[in-house]
């Protein structure tokens, strides 16, 4: 249900309205270019160049991705987390090895061929907004999570995974280069705030909304306020 913002008909918040803003604001290619832009310091203008290669259910594990996309034969995924999570490369891996099978599927590829074949190349970004401190960059490595054997093996195996604190007042240069995600950790500051005043969940974020209508904000597009739905009653962020 849309929210009214005369009438104050709000649906119930859910605990995990951040992951969804975020996966609703950036599944739409102008802003996920601007945030690739952002990231990457680049200059790409046509949506169109994007293809999104976003899958619901990843593997057999039910983990649920946010975005993928491939740009300038680049495999992109972005992934966004409220908690701190030093798991994400193996994460990012399985993914991969999914999005991989898909594209030499989809396009015919014969990987048994004498010849070698190009790949596009993967970059794996994860935003963090959680409440325990992080810097503003941090690289996560697969190989850090494998045990270790005695003698001077090293893993076949890596994957890299950047980490970006999108928490407000973190990476500043890169919000001032993408509008939205400085309105979305806006927003998100905005109900910290009000739930540390003592309103519990369901009030900030309605408070949040009003508060981005009155001033501009993401809240100000009724189809970005109407995606925050259902709670699980706890009234934590």
């Amino acid at each position: 249900m849309m929210q009214q913002f005369h009438t104050q008909e709000y649906p119930a918040a859910n605990r995990n309205y951040k992951d969804r803003l975020f996966r609703f604001v950036f599944n739409n290619k102008k802003d996920l270019l601007d945030l690739y832009n952002a990231i990457n310091e680049t200059n790409y203008d046509n949506p169109e160049e994007l293809e999104v290669n976003t899958l619901e259910n990843v593997l057999y594990l039910s983990m649920k991705n946010d975005l993928s996309f491939l740009i300038d034969a680049e495999l992109n995924l972005y992934e966004h987390q409220s908690t701190y999570n030093p798991n994400m490369p193996m994460r990012g891996l399985l993914y991969f090895a999914g999005v991989y099978n898909r594209h030499i599927s989809s396009r015919e590829i014969n990987i048994y061929s004498s010849s070698p074949k190009v790949f596009p190349f993967p970059q794996h970004i994860v935003f963090y907004n959680g409440t325990q401190e992080e810097p503003d960059r941090k690289i996560l490595k697969l190989s850090d999570l494998f045990q270790r054997p005695t003698g001077e093996k090293e893993p076949c195996l890596e994957c890299q995974t950047l980490m970006l604190n999108i928490n407000y007042g973190h990476n500043r240069e890169l919000m001032k280069k993408c509008r939205r995600l400085e309105e979305y950790a806006i927003f998100v500051d905005t109900i910290r705030k009000n739930q540390a005043k003592g309103q519990d969940l369901q009030e900030a974020v309605e408070g949040a909304v009003e508060s981005c209508i009155a001033g501009g904000g993401p809240g100000g597009y009724p189809e970005i306020a109407e995606s925050r739905g259902g709670t699980d009653g706890t009234g934590r962020i």
